[in-house]
């Protein structure tokens, strides 16, 4: 399967319309978190979005007070350049 992709406004970059949010990964613990999650599991989880296709993932220092941050860090550094393009 491929993914569609658009032109993100002018900066020339292509991304695919859908991304990987990564609110619900940054857990419980917080005021708007999601619960409990397996940073593993969330590891595996980005891992086969961007194998898929998926070439961007929303993320935000809210999202489990910089965990989300941490953990999709964790994900991408294991990464081969290139991967997601």
């Amino acid at each position: 399967m491929t993914l569609n992709m658009r032109r993100l406004g002018t900066s020339g970059l292509e991304i695919t319309t859908v991304g990987f949010g990564s609110w619900a990964v940054g857990g419980g613990g917080w005021a708007f978190g999601w619960g409990p999650q397996d940073d593993d599991a969330s590891i595996r989880s980005i891992e086969r979005a961007v194998s898929g296709g998926v070439n961007w993932i929303d993320t935000a220092a809210i999202y489990g007070l910089g965990h989300s941050e941490e953990v999709v860090g964790r994900a991408v550094a294991g990464m081969p350049a290139g991967t997601g393009r």
